[in-house]
């Protein structure tokens, strides 16, 4: 499921760093490689990559592979590990699409044992009438944490079933234990990375006797989508482990997770999940915020996942405190029912532009406006990932 990681002594503590950089085609590792020419950033030091290509962000996307077989071998040449065995344990999650305003660019967290400082204290704990977006962080106890778990491979005829849901709940959970990170209300961000059913996926599992949900494999990302949401949910207490459940996915929108991102694509087999949170085991700077948008116009809940790290946008952040953000990451979803806060709109109708590219292109210019910065992570496909129409909006800052 994940390889342990085993919390030092108290003289040690791990901490995480952040950098987000830019990509000048979807092979272009060169800020990379220049941070470990710098040792800014050890090769064996990286634990994950959350990244944004210029694809379509469709089925047929071919940036996410190119992407993920660069960067494998640039670790490979590095640490002198085999690709495949560090691709099978170190969770590249990429989305397609940079429409707008969106730049193409990749985050890299990694982790480094650094000498323990004195700070210790409490963990993020809120006012008890505090809603759960607006978690207050306490700067000088608890710090960012990764934790990062593989599930098995996913069987074609699981995906998008209950099997699926309860598959990626243990491996957010194993995550959550590699972090250190005690409590669901701790966990600040999950991001996933489910796998699909493919063409070829489907005829397979046909001859061996198994029928799959859909053999259309871009409905079966959206399924893959929705079980990936709702495994996350559960592990956070968001959501009961009840197999009846099933039946909602993809039907009853009131059901999500306030602090999930969920990606599918055709170039992953087993679901690969980040858990960021905050843990008084580790330390550093690094804080993170997130807050669910309630449709495509919610620019407000940028201001929501912001006020917590510290930083205010009035109307747009200023450059000094735009310095201190490390990464921002986005799900959105065109409203199906045809209508954003009661006005019309023709995402869902247009056949020369997927509604999805619309999406992506909207509401990263609202938080690319609020941010005054393009480089973000922003998703479609966001069932059950935040409000019907709407999705969420996460951002990673150092504090002050």
């Amino acid at each position: 499921m994940t390889s342990a990681f085993l919390f030092p002594s108290s003289d040690l503590r791990p901490q995480l760093a952040v950098h987000r950089l830019a990509m000048a085609h979807p092979g272009d590792l060169s800020a990379l490689a220049a941070l470990f020419d710098a040792g800014t950033v050890g090769a064996d030091e990286v634990v994950a990559v959350i990244g944004k290509t210029e694809g379509n962000g469709g089925v047929n996307d071919f940036t996410r592979g190119y992407f993920t077989q660069s960067l494998m071998q640039l670790l490979a040449e590095r640490t002198g590990r085999p690709a495949e065995a560090i691709w099978r344990a170190l969770p590249c999650v990429l989305s397609g699409g940079t429409e707008g305003v969106l730049s193409p660019h990749y985050v890299v967290f990694s982790r480094r044992l650094v000498p323990a400082h004195a700070a210790r204290g409490a963990s993020t704990d809120a006012p008890v009438d505090a809603p759960a977006n607006a978690r207050t962080i306490n700067a000088a106890s608890a710090a960012l944490a990764i934790g990062t778990a593989f599930s098995p491979p996913m069987a074609a005829q699981d995906i998008g079933r209950w099997t699926h849901v309860r598959t990626v709940a243990q491996a957010v959970r194993a995550a959550m234990d590699q972090a250190g990170i005690d409590r669901p209300e701790d966990v600040a961000f999950v991001q996933l990375k489910c796998p699909c059913v493919t063409s070829a996926r489907a005829q397979a599992a046909a001859a061996a006797g198994h029928t799959v949900l859909t053999a259309d494999p871009g409905r079966s990302m959206a399924f893959a989508r929705a079980a990936g949401a709702f495994g996350a949910a559960i592990a956070l207490g968001e959501l009961p482990d009840d197999p009846v459940l099933e039946g909602a996915l993809l039907q009853d929108f009131d059901r999500f997770s306030a602090r999930a991102s969920v990606s599918s694509g055709v170039e992953v087999e087993a679901n690969e999940v980040i858990v960021l949170g905050h843990s008084t085991r580790w330390q550093g700077p690094l804080r993170m915020g997130c807050a669910p948008m309630r449709d495509a116009l919610d620019i407000a809940a940028v201001g929501e996942a912001l006020r917590p790290l510290g930083l205010s946008a009035t109307p747009q952040l200023p450059a000094e405190q735009a310095m201190r953000v490390a990464a921002v990451f986005v799900k959105c979803e065109p409203d199906r029912r045809g209508q954003v806060r009661g006005v019309r709109h023709t995402m869902l109708d247009d056949t020369d532009i997927n509604a999805q590219r619309h999406i992506r292109g909207a509401v990263g210019g609202l938080v690319a406006g609020v941010l005054g910065d393009g480089r973000l992570f922003v998703s479609g496909g966001a069932e059950h990932q935040g409000p019907d129409g709407g999705g969420l909006v996460a951002v990673i800052a150092a504090v002050a």
